[in-house]
């Protein structure tokens, strides 16, 4: 029996495994915080045990990899979850792992390091072929990363991840980088996501990006970034597979939302679409892209997105279609309904000369097919433009249905409100009227009314 006794502190003496289930610091046991998760956790850990501190100036990198290593191993006996208490924690980037949740607490923010040692250089996405910034074959991992993942929950009490992006913004404009800009967070192959209930600010570059993923959840996160800095993207689903997007708040110097599959060659060899995406409540404001993009990286296709009960203001599009000759694949079977926009460069939007190309060895005959794209029950005030629609030639966008949409015009609006070419469609009860290749069919446009499988899933009561 001594023995045993002996053993049992050896092995917790080697793996230090503090703050796990049987001693729970005072601040937690007392806190009776409750949250919504996937699944909760057998054992509980704070940052602090690990060696972490909050005065917003140490790195607390070795930290957060070396809890979430231990934390690891149990995985197997009911999972844990690592607590960021209260504080300015410096980091740079670590990946997560299995069965684990991070929980950010209010008044606790996540600081992404500004020194790049600190973020490991990665290969470049296999759909992509190089970085996505133009700018070598390497990128930065992300912040907050983790590959071929089950079970992983990003949620808290409204804490904060600050991304410290100037920084990043900064020598980028001087085109001083040789890889990509780190993603805040960034997860791959993984299934069964949770990332809700924090807010997000300031990324280096795009914001959320599952990509290669299935079963992904984001929900009731904020999302805020200069609206004069491009490419701070909100949420990226990237071939992704059964996601919901929902009640989000999203302020961003790009595309809200950007729905992607892949860039060219590499995107159609690669061959992942992103489908069955469910978005709805979003709010967004974005003066100078879109409220949801889908491309132009679309090069793995993307199919049955729907998207409902949306907020737009002071954002240039609504939804927006773009792709180029050399793209391939599809963007087809697109749902979106009950929108309300204020002061909007356009409603609808699409392009089809989107022409970055990630190198030379695209094929400029691998052309996309757009058709099934319905927009019904939307309402726009101070609206400059109602369309710019642009197909490509011999390659034109086919069964677009616009009904119930009524475009209040701003005091200086373009004089040609509907700009059509390559298009084919229907519309019905239309305000400004539409243009000839749209004519009036007093139609109702589709949008499913089965759900996609991930919006079933209930979520548990945990608690800390």
């Amino acid at each position: 029996m001594i023995r045993l006794v002996f053993g049992i502190l050896v092995l917790l003496a080697i793996f230090r495994f503090p703050a796990i289930e049987s001693r729970i610091p005072h601040s937690l046991e007392s806190s009776g915080i409750e949250f919504s998760a996937l699944n909760c956790r057998k054992h509980t850990a704070v940052l602090t045990d690990f060696g972490g501190v909050g005065d917003g100036k140490t790195s607390n990198t070795k930290a957060f990899r070396t809890a979430i290593t231990k934390l690891s191993q149990l995985a197997s006996s009911g999972g844990a979850q690592l607590v960021v208490p209260p504080g300015k924690w410096l980091t740079g980037s670590f990946n997560l792992t299995s069965h684990f949740t991070l929980f950010i607490q209010k008044g606790a923010t996540i600081l992404a390091s500004q020194d790049e040692s600190e973020w490991p250089v990665v290969a470049p996405l296999p759909s992509y072929g190089k970085g996505r910034d133009g700018t070598g074959t390497g990128r930065f991992n992300g912040l907050i990363s983790g590959t071929n993942l089950t079970d992983v929950v990003i949620t808290g009490n409204n804490g904060t991840i600050n991304g410290q992006g100037q920084y990043w913004w900064d020598k980028f404009k001087k085109k001083q980088f040789k890889v990509t800009r780190p993603y805040m967070i960034e997860l791959l192959y993984s299934k069964n996501i949770q990332i809700s209930n924090i807010t997000l600010v300031d990324s280096p570059s795009w914001h959320v990006h599952p990509v290669y993923c299935e079963n992904v959840i984001i929900k009731s996160i904020t999302i805020i970034a200069p609206v004069t800095v491009p490419n701070t993207d909100g949420i990226n689903p990237d071939s992704c597979t059964n996601t919901l997007i929902e009640d989000c708040y999203i302020v961003s110097g790009d595309d809200c939302i950007a729905v992607k599959s892949g860039w060219d060659q590499y995107g159609i060899k690669f061959g992942m679409p992103t489908q069955q995406l469910s978005i709805r409540r979003l709010t967004c404001i974005s003066p100078k892209s879109a409220g949801v993009a889908l491309g132009s990286e679309m090069s793995g296709g993307i199919k049955d997105v729907r998207i409902e009960d949306v907020t737009l203001i002071n954002t240039e599009s609504s939804v927006r279609i773009k792709t180029a000759a050399g793209r391939g694949a599809y963007v087809k079977d697109i749902y979106a309904r009950r929108f309300t926009m204020k002061t909007m460069k356009y409603v609808f939007w699409m392009s089809g000369n989107y022409n970055q190309h990630p190198d030379d060895g695209y094929d400029p005959k691998a052309l996309p097919e757009v058709s099934n794209i319905n927009f019904s029950d939307m309402t726009a005030e101070n609206v400059t433009m109602s369309a710019s629609l642009s197909g490509i030639d011999k390659d034109p966008y086919t069964g677009i249905c616009i009904s119930n949409v009524n475009i209040t015009l701003s005091a200086k609006p373009k004089e040609v409100q509907w700009n059509c070419t390559d298009v084919d469609g229907v519309t019905s009860r239309v305000k400004p009227d539409p243009c000839s290749s749209l004519p009036d069919k007093n139609v109702d446009c589709k949008f499913p009314t089965d759900l996609i499988p991930i919006e079933s899933v209930v979520l548990k009561k945990c608690s800390l």
